[in-house]
């Protein structure tokens, strides 16, 4: 199983969702931050490098706030790990994107997302997760 972090990045009760490339697997899906984790890495670790890699900043990784399993056909199954982010250092530029954007979390479920993250996106909308 691979394991995959990802980050809810949040500023001012809007969270930071990104736009895969058009190139890229899933092209064009929008997502939250963050990628597989490297062997040895803890997932706060792997998420801290991942954020780096493709935003240019240094997070203070804070509390795990959901997980979830899924398989996307012809690929290897996943655990996602998703994290709250509410604290980092530098500028949030785009390293690895189509597009990046602040999104309110009433909002999230208009965006195409990839499918791993939509019961994440469902349970915010429903206020059954608190950011």
């Amino acid at each position: 199983m691979i394991e995959v972090t990802a980050a809810l990045i949040v500023r001012r009760g809007e969270l930071l969702a990104c736009q895969r490339r058009e190139g890229g697997v899933h092209p064009l899906k929008w997502e939250f931050p963050g990628g597989k984790s490297e062997l040895g890495e803890t997932p706060e670790e792997a998420l801290r490098r991942e954020l780096s890699e493709e935003l240019g900043i240094d997070a203070d990784i804070g509390r795990e706030l959901w997980q979830t399993r899924h398989h996307y056909p012809g690929r290897e199954p996943l655990r996602l790990r998703f994290f709250l982010v509410t604290d980092y250092r530098g500028a949030i530029e785009n390293r690895a994107f189509e597009q990046i954007r602040w999104v309110p979390v009433d909002q999230l479920a208009a965006l195409d997302f990839l499918e791993g993250d939509r019961e994440l996106i469902a349970l915010l909308g429903r206020g059954e997760l608190s950011l």
